[in-house]
């Protein structure tokens, strides 16, 4: 409920044992948390950073940009302690607390990474973009068709009625669109789309006979009540935290279904040092933590355990767990622990000017975009020979104010006060693949405050995703002046992996245990009572925003660990 407090446990109980712990406390943490709790386990959430109260700690996000000391701007100050997150589109003067200090929390860049992160209760699921796409077989089958990486050992029908499950809970608004590389989900009403992008949408289906289409984003804001949470109030501040409830976040929507059910315990400040191994039982027994304020350690106990620190923070969890039975990292009998990683490349697009609708305006302002599904290579007729995969496109078309205006005095302040000219721009995501040289490894001579080693990133887009970029720019100035737009102009940014902040892989699902860690139920091979079910579980990343697909991996995970606990198998 708004500003109830969750159950902190900051001394611990003298016992310290649970039915099962959960290692973070972000999107996919905030779901195992709700599912353990809900099938009855005593469940403790450990949290690295301070702990966030739902409404209660989202300062200053009703106030007005006039009413913040720097008018909601960073200062220079923000940029030195924080070189990397202060580049994110989402940090603010409000939101900014929500990141961590890049001076307190170092890595060390191999190449050019740019790890954006939020160490505290919800994670980043109070700074995700939202954006909600089911994958589909073209997703799941891609690597066993085309020879990178290995097969994922599910299918569409596997997760489908996971998909199902987890999202009228998260309450996802969209439209359905009958689109098979988009399977359509369980939606609340779709947001609208304004005249422009309407008109737009239209000339795109008329121009382009290869099916592709424009579509109003799938967003897990929330156009009508979802429980006790929303409707979303179009203020377009989520970042800073939304006192309506009016989107998915672990605070607002899975920690208090985990609070209600009396199971859950949260404790804050509660870095994961490694996950502890019994070699005689073949079994994780629990984990070590150090306290982030007092510098003690602590451990605590269970009968299973869910690593959801995110995809870099899991693995360097996993590496820094080393025992006789795991020299190189707990479960790396494979050696894939840390390899492959992923992001998705983003950066690339089209913008121009539209001629028309000067009588016409817009509403508020909609935390949402307009969605161009993938449509590269999802048949024989829209196969590519330069590339493999594909991508889509996010973007929106809006109308600002005139840069000029006419008159003096009185006059000139009333003519500034007319809407300028409509625009529009569109921007892509594309699948970046997994390359098992992207990796990740523990440097232990260079050390963080707790004394734990720090990660060696080294990840870079290839060839594939080049060829694809130039795709990717090219056919959103084509579908712009198609459309009608004008004056249009491409841009590449090109920013460095890390900044679309869809990190993936690493300790990724397979079939066979030599080459993958976790099987098809997110279970590790080697250790059957550890599952992992953020991104550092996927076989690829597809192009679409893998959030949902978290939720739903993990609601299926915790089914399945619960089972096997209750039939004694783990």
């Amino acid at each position: 409920m708004p500003g109830d407090s969750l159950n902190i446990n900051n001394k611990a109980t003298a016992q310290n044992t649970y039915d099962a712990i959960v290692v973070g406390s972000g999107i996919s943490g905030g779901w195992a948390a709700k599912e353990l709790c809900e099938k009855g386990l005593k469940t403790l959430v450990l949290e690295r950073g301070k702990n966030v109260e739902h409404v209660k700690d989202y300062t200053d996000t009703t106030l007005n940009p006039w009413e913040l000391k720097h008018h909601n701007n960073i200062t220079q100050q923000n940029k030195k302690d924080s070189p990397i997150q202060s580049k994110c589109y989402a940090y603010n003067e409000v939101s900014k607390h929500f990141f961590v200090n890049d001076l307190e929390h170092p890595y060390n860049q191999k190449k050019p990474f740019d790890w954006i992160r939020g160490y505290h209760v919800g994670g980043r699921s109070l700074l995700w973009g939202r954006q909600c796409y089911r994958w589909s077989d073209l997703d799941f089958e891609a690597n066993a068709k085309d020879g990178y990486g290995v097969d994922w050992p599910i299918r569409y029908k596997d997760i489908a009625p996971w998909y199902d499950y987890v999202e009228p809970f998260a309450g996802i608004s969209g439209s359905r669109e009958g689109l098979p590389q988009l399977p359509d989900g369980k939606f609340l009403p779709p947001m609208e789309m304004n005249c422009v992008e309407k008109t737009v949408a239209e000339r795109i289906k008329k121009n382009f006979t290869d099916g592709r289409t424009m579509i109003i984003g799938r967003v897990a804001n929330h156009t009508v009540k979802v429980g006790d949470r929303g409707p979303c109030n179009f203020r377009n501040k989520c970042a800073e935290g939304c006192p309506f409830g009016g989107y998915f976040s672990s605070n607002s929507a899975t920690l208090p279904a985990a609070k209600k059910t009396g199971n859950l315990t949260i404790r804050p400040f509660s870095i994961v040092a490694e996950v502890l191994y019994d070699k005689d039982s073949k079994k994780a027994k629990g984990i070590r933590i150090i306290d982030a304020e007092t510098m003690k350690t602590e451990e605590y106990f269970a009968k299973i355990i869910f690593l959801n620190a995110s995809t870099l923070g899991t693995t360097a969890i996993l590496l820094n767990s080393v025992s006789d039975a795991f020299p190189d990292g707990l479960g790396n009998s494979s050696g894939q622990v840390g390899l492959n990683l992923m992001d998705h490349h983003y950066g690339v697009g089209a913008r121009g000017t539209f001629d028309g609708f000067e009588d016409k305006y817009f509403y508020g302002r909609r935390p949402n975009g307009i969605y161009i599904p993938r449509f590269r290579n999802i048949n024989e007729k829209s196969k590519r020979t330069d590339y493999v995969r594909g991508f889509g496109y996010q973007g929106g078309a809006s109308r600002g104010r005139q840069s000029f205006g006419d008159g003096i005095g009185e006059a000139l302040k009333d003519s500034l006060l007319e809407p300028g000219a409509w625009s529009m721009a569109i921007g892509s995501w594309g699948e970046h693949l997994p390359y098992a040289e992207n990796k990740v490894t523990l440097d232990k001579e260079k050390k963080d405050k707790w004394g734990l080693p720090t990660l060696d990133i080294d990840c870079e887009f290839k060839d594939n995703e080049m060829a694809m970029r130039k795709d990717m720019m090219n056919s959103a100035a084509e579908m712009l002046e198609k459309a009608g737009l004008k004056d249009i102009q491409t841009y590449d940014s090109m920013p460095a992996p890390g900044f679309c902040i869809h990190e993936m892989g690493t300790a990724r699902m397979g079939r066979d245990p030599k080459t993958s860690v976790l099987n098809g139920y997110n279970q590790m091979h080697d250790v059957k009572n550890v599952y992992i079910t953020d991104g550092a579980c996927m076989t690829s990343s597809a192009c679409q925003n893998p959030s949902v697909t978290y939720m739903a991996l993990t609601a299926r995970a915790a089914d399945h660990a619960v089972s096997e606990l209750r039939k004694g198998n783990i």
